[in-house]
């Protein structure tokens, strides 16, 4: 049997030093920002309050825009102003409703004391005697 490459339990042990290699970081691609643009046009129809929907629309297709533009940049801080536009139309929309029921609410009890006591006003007796004596 003749080999004419040399064998590996053959070969000479030699020390190898490895050299540090440097440390590699490989970067992903960078994250493309939401443009939040579906909450935008449900805020637009149907919360419209002070108009935050629709500024909110405004930016997150500026945004959408930005990122196929490949300025990614700017597209995150569209998105940002959409983002919080977006938070505060929502927030609006929930708490303005909540207060007016509050005060709705607060107002038929105020109103139904002030019924309860003009009725007993008007039911008073200013003379006990007159129907006592006749």
């Amino acid at each position: 049997m003749d080999t004419s490459y040399p064998r590996e339990d053959y070969l000479p042990m030699t020390s190898r030093k490895q050299d540090p290699s440097p440390t590699v970081i490989t970067i992903g691609p960078s994250v493309v920002p939401r443009d939040h643009l579906i909450w935008s046009i449900f805020n637009t129809v149907y919360m419209n309050l002070c108009c935050f929907g629709f500024v909110a629309l405004a930016y997150s297709v500026k945004a959408r825009d930005q990122k196929v533009a490949g300025d990614i940049e700017a597209a995150r801080r569209f998105s940002s102003k959409a983002k919080c536009y977006n938070i505060l139309a929502t927030v609006w929309c929930l708490l303005l409703p909540l207060m007016i029921i509050a005060l709705v609410v607060t107002g038929v009890i105020h109103l139904s004391k002030l019924a309860q006591e003009s009725m007993d006003f008007f039911n008073y007796k200013l003379f006990a005697n007159d129907e006592d004596g006749k």
